[in-house]
């Protein structure tokens, strides 16, 4: 007997990695010291992530529906687009984050991976890279100071 996963199944396998996942991040990170929400220490912040990844996982496997009866499942094909350009948009994130600097290896990650979905077209992708470039910089280079060049070139 095959074991068939139907978009259903996924969602409590997702909502039970979810949940674990955070119950993960909420353990580990008892290990430092919390603080409080007006003096936080280092563990707050994964402990506070944990926690709400935890609830998300909790509602999402909740929220999953059988809607079709037990032997009429429908096998739904693997999403080979979606993990081809994600796995590529990280490796192009890697390289140009060295090579090219923060914008460039900012919109390559961003838009390689919106390829991923069958619904966006190149317009679409190209103006949410844009946008979530804009907002990279304004984040991570002028508030937070990451210490990644805006340009490099070589």
């Amino acid at each position: 007997m095959k074991l068939a996963i139907t978009k259903h199944n996924r969602d409590y396998y997702a909502g039970a990695l979810m949940l674990a996942l955070g119950l993960g991040a909420i353990v580990e990170g008892q290990r430092y010291k919390i603080g409080t929400l007006s003096h936080m220490e280092p563990g707050f912040f994964p402990v506070a992530l944990g926690a709400i990844l935890a609830v998300l996982g909790v509602a999402i496997a909740a929220t999953a529906k059988r809607s079709v009866r037990e032997g009429e499942e429908k096998r739904l094909p693997p999403e080979w687009r979606g993990w081809i350009c994600i796995s590529l948009s990280i490796v192009a994130f890697i390289v140009l984050a060295k090579w090219g600097g923060l914008m460039a290896a900012t919109f390559a990650i961003v838009f390689i991976s919106a390829m991923g979905d069958r619904d966006n077209t190149v317009k679409s992708a190209a103006i949410l890279a844009a946008a979530m470039t804009v907002i990279a910089v304004v984040v991570f280079w002028w508030a937070l100071r990451v210490q990644i060049p805006l340009f490099r070139w070589g």
